[in-house]
């Protein structure tokens, strides 16, 4: 195996082979952490200020009291550490549904893991994040209905390119609005999307929240030596009246 890439681990799950591979950059010469689920991959450290931004503007609009906050998806651990960034977060609940993913946080395999399984406020919860929206218990086994200031999603490529079409339903009407029972009054729901703003998708966010917007957050792409782009969509619901 080449010194400059290895292979840390692969393996065969429900949803598909699964690896984490490391390499080394021939022009920074800095370390990358890539995953790869099959032939897609699905997230590199290399590329972090979408993941990084989602959690920042998400939790943004929120006033200035202890935050409890959801993120579903954990990959590399770039949204989840960004929001333990924010001194308001009391908690974060991290969904994740691949025991390998949060299993390589746990034995320190990837660059952020030994911050976030050190930090007291964190705990990964392995489950179906979709599963849970819909489930009377919500995203705490512990506090059947449990509310939250925060569901902050990083799972699919984007509302129209999912990684299950199980997931599809989640990005309709009847789907967002289970995420609305699950947030305080004025709470916020943030998705990241690696397509460009979907005139379609915020015509229905504007249907199931408050207020709703898309961000536009631009990056460097080496390979392509251009400007790249992801999005960032952050709903409210209504706050309580004054």
């Amino acid at each position: 195996m080449s010194a400059r890439f290895e292979e840390i681990d692969w393996r065969q799950t429900a949803k598909g082979a699964i690896s984490l591979r490391r390499r080394r950059d021939p022009a920074s010469g800095t370390e990358v952490y890539e995953v790869k689920l099959d032939d897609d991959f699905l997230m590199s450290s290399q590329f972090t200020a979408g993941e990084i931004a989602l959690a920042r503007l998400g939790l943004e609009p929120l006033p200035d009291t202890a935050l409890d906050v959801v993120v579903g998806g954990l990959g590399l651990g770039y949204t989840a550490h960004a929001v333990l960034e924010d001194p308001r977060v009391r908690s974060l609940t991290v969904v994740e549904a691949l025991d390998e993913v949060i299993e390589w946080h746990q034995r320190h395999l990837v660059p952020l893991g030994a911050d976030l399984t050190s930090d007291p406020r964190c705990r990964f919860l392995s489950a179906d994040f979709f599963s849970l929206a819909t489930d009377p218990q919500g995203f705490d086994p512990g506090i059947p209905g449990r509310r939250f200031h925060a569901i902050i999603v990083d799972i699919d490529h984007s509302p129209r390119h999912v990684l299950d079409p199980a997931h599809a339903p989640f990005y309709k009407p009847g789907g967002l609005h289970e995420f609305t029972g699950r947030l305080h009054p004025g709470g916020v729901f943030a998705l990241w999307s690696n397509d460009p703003p979907d005139e379609r998708f915020n015509a229905v966010l504007a249907q199931v929240f408050y207020e709703s917007q898309a961000h536009i957050v631009e990056f460097h792409n080496p390979f392509q030596k251009r400007i790249a782009t992801n999005t960032v969509y952050v709903a409210r619901t209504q706050a309580p009246q004054a």
